[in-house]
């Protein structure tokens, strides 16, 4: 798969995850949520509001994303609502979000920032990786997309996965925004179904189960 390739992929599956370094940013190794939450300033459920990026052939390069704050596990500052998270450059793990459609919802993530140095009015996402999505499901739950990408973990999801049905439409995936063995993958294991002619997915990991793999130490200020 070629970058170009890759960053059209990213883009349209939110935050972009899938490119090789080229900057001096360390390759990133698994991690546990614990040890994301340990190295994060900040670690909460956030809504993605909008973004105010600069585009090189169509692909952000540099820019903020602004993101709600909808429930705080570890708070970076006090009376936070809304968050900017700075990003530039391309890496394997950059930290840019989906601007929303208008009229229709940001997506929602998990979210580790880290204060930025030169400025800590802003995050940062870590070297590891700064989000993992969050669907709603029908009865109003959050739970983590299955299968979770974004950040390599180390914590075991499979035997945590369960199958929802979503009412968020952020569930629904297009053709384009999965490769063919990606798609089929899927297709065969049953965590995407075809849905008004593209794809929905059809499994995730409640939030409450994995917030329980976040140890409480993970979260003090």
């Amino acid at each position: 798969m070629n970058m170009t390739h890759s960053l059209l992929l990213g883009l349209l599956t939110g935050v972009c995850t899938f490119i090789p370094a080229s900057e001096s940013r360390a390759q990133a190794t698994p991690a546990s949520l614990s040890s994301l939450a340990a190295k994060s300033d900040l670690v909460a459920i956030a809504q993605v509001r909008g973004t105010d990026y600069t585009y090189t052939r169509a692909f952000p390069n540099e820019g903020s994303a602004y993101l709600q704050l909808l429930i705080t596990y570890k708070p970076g500052r006090t009376n936070e609502d809304i968050v900017e998270v700075y990003e530039k450059g391309l890496h394997r793990h950059e930290c840019y979000f989906e601007n929303p459609a208008v009229f229709g919802e940001g997506r929602r993530y998990l979210v580790f920032f880290r204060r930025d140095r030169d400025d800590p009015e802003v995050y940062r996402g870590l070297e590891e990786g700064c989000a993992l999505e969050i669907l709603v499901t029908a009865n109003n739950r959050y739970a983590l997309k299955y299968p979770v990408d974004g950040i390599e973990l180390t914590d075991t999801m499979d035997q945590l996965a369960s199958q929802y049905e979503y009412r968020d439409n952020n569930a629904v995936v297009s053709h384009e925004s999965l490769s063919p063995t990606v798609r089929n993958d899927l297709l065969e294991r049953g965590l995407i179904i075809p849905y008004q002619g593209n794809y929905k997915y059809t499994h995730g990991v409640d939030l409450t189960a994995a917030r329980k793999l976040i140890s409480a130490e993970a979260l003090k200020p």
